[in-house]
């Protein structure tokens, strides 16, 4: 019997150290691909009335409510006279168009009308501050405070310190007498947070392909810089290459209804509870392909000791970084299809059994996936007929990936390492929406990253005390101007 194993447990060791020589060359060999970091661009920035001027537009209160009856219109009316008189040389210099009353666009002429345009996105709406919070904030989130270094309230991140940072940055390549051979937009829209309605970013979308744009290069918010990938000791800068897309659906179930003192064996409430329980234990499989795969290819000869190892050997480790991933939500955002049950709905009063309960819930897919299998599959999980399932509004797919190995790219990570040249730069998949994907038509390449490095910033997001550094917002100003000046030479 011992004979019997000897030879396969044999060709089994030498298999086995043939595939940890294997990994153990490829790992030593493994070069980093950061590019040399660029040269900045000689800009004067003053930061001191460049905070102020950030912290004016925040003190227009431009909520997006999801319901357009609350928005306060003169508030998004106030926008434009705003950045008017706050930035005097992009009025006088570059063609500005209200697009929807409150979206703005600006054009500004490139010398080569042969070359593709560049496209920067940022959005001029908010998030509303939840009203409970209001003690938590350590200076009222619309009043728009420069205090201890920092300017404080709703939007400094996200992304009205996108759109006041792309200002300043041409501002300041205007007054150096920059001139771009492409042709640069600055699209600013008016309801990104406004519940899936992007109209806004659509309708300049919209006029740009009736225009004849085509095969721009376009940059939206997204990923920010940070300390987040293990057996990486510098920080990141993730620029979201694929952008995951959602699915919301409804699942319904019915019965008789009646006193709860008289219950049938199964309630509404309980077939829609176990239908909820097989969606969350029946969830989509986790892959690593597409950009986080990419951004793991990219940092792995910068990881060190053990992680350098596993990531550098994914044709061996694959399934125990996957495994390793799908244990923390954050990380099992990047690998799968996911599938949250959000909202519950059941009888209005306690004695009262239901005659309809209902739930929603979020599906946010991963590229790869789409709307139509998953639903499938949540279908074929649930196996129950009396659960009505339907959509609640149209699905967004996921967008397809844009690559991350071209001049364009290059031009930005070496715009970043310029102002950062201690960053690593790598792309990654954008777990949240931007406008970025209604430029599908106009744009061949669609990068999502927001140039700020601050502690805390990621968290502040549609959070308490959201604020930005003066100086982490002095030097997003000055990745903006590099990036628009190394970006737009023939």
């Amino acid at each position: 019997m011992i004979r019997l194993f000897r030879k396969p447990v044999a060709v089994l060791a030498s298999l086995l150290a043939v595939a940890i020589a294997a990994g153990t060359l490829r790992t030593v060999d493994l070069r980093s691909p950061q590019p040399t970091p660029g040269q900045p661009v000689q800009i004067a920035i003053d930061s001191p009335a460049a905070a102020e001027r950030l912290a004016a537009l925040v003190r227009l209160p431009t909520i997006s409510w999801g319901d357009a009856s609350k928005r306060d219109e003169k508030a998004f009316d106030a926008v434009a006279p705003l950045l008017r008189s706050s930035f005097p040389l992009v009025h006088q210099r570059l063609t500005v168009e209200s697009i929807g009353r409150w979206s703005l666009l600006y054009t500004w002429k490139g010398t080569r009308s042969d070359l593709p345009p560049l496209i920067f996105c940022a959005h001029l709406d908010v998030v509303p501050a939840e009203p409970d919070t209001d003690s938590a904030w350590t200076h009222p989130p619309f009043d728009g405070v420069v205090a201890n270094g920092a300017i404080w309230g709703r939007g400094t991140i996200d992304d009205k310190g996108g759109v006041a940072g792309l200002l300043e940055a041409t501002e300041a390549l205007l007054s150096s007498g920059f001139s771009p051979a492409r042709t640069v937009y600055l699209a600013f829209g008016h309801n990104e947070e406004g519940g899936g309605d992007a109209s806004g970013a659509r309708s300049i979308a919209t006029a740009l392909y009736a225009r004849g744009v085509r095969n721009a290069w376009l940059m939206d918010e997204g990923g920010l810089i940070a300390n987040a990938v293990p057996g990486v000791t510098q920080p990141v800068a993730f620029i979201g290459t694929a952008e995951k897309g959602v699915l919301n659906l409804e699942l319904i179930a019915r019965s008789q209804g009646g006193h709860a003192a008289m219950p049938p064996d199964q309630t509404a409430v309980g077939i829609l509870a176990r239908a909820i329980d097989r969606v969350e234990r029946n969830q989509m499989p986790a892959r690593l392909d597409g950009a986080t795969e990419t951004m793991f290819d990219t940092l792995a000869p910068d990881m060190s000791g053990g992680m350098r190892a596993v990531f550098a050997n994914l044709w061996l480790t694959r399934p125990l970084v996957v495994r390793m991933l799908a244990m923390k939500p954050q990380t099992n955002a990047l690998v799968r299809t996911t599938t949250a049950p959000t909202m519950l709905e059941g009888s209005p009063k306690v004695n009262v059994l239901a005659l309809t309960a209902r739930s929603v819930v979020n599906i946010r897919l991963l590229p790869g996936d789409t709307a139509s299998a998953v639903e499938s599959h949540v279908k074929q999980a649930i196996a129950d007929s009396r659960i009505e399932l339907r959509r609640t509004e149209p699905a967004r797919e996921a967008t397809s990936n844009s690559p991350s190995n071209t001049p364009e790219f290059n031009a930005l990570a070496r715009s970043i390492r310029a102002i950062y040249p201690n960053v690593l730069v790598a792309p990654y998949l954008t777990v949240a929406f931007t406008d970025a994907r209604e430029y599908t038509d106009v744009a061949s390449g669609l990068y999502r990253f927001l140039p700020i490095y601050q502690e805390g910033a990621l968290e502040s997001i549609h959070g308490v005390n959201e604020h930005v550094t003066i100086d982490a917002y002095r030097q997003s100003i000055r990745v903006y101007a590099t990036a628009i000046a190394e970006l737009s030479r023939d």
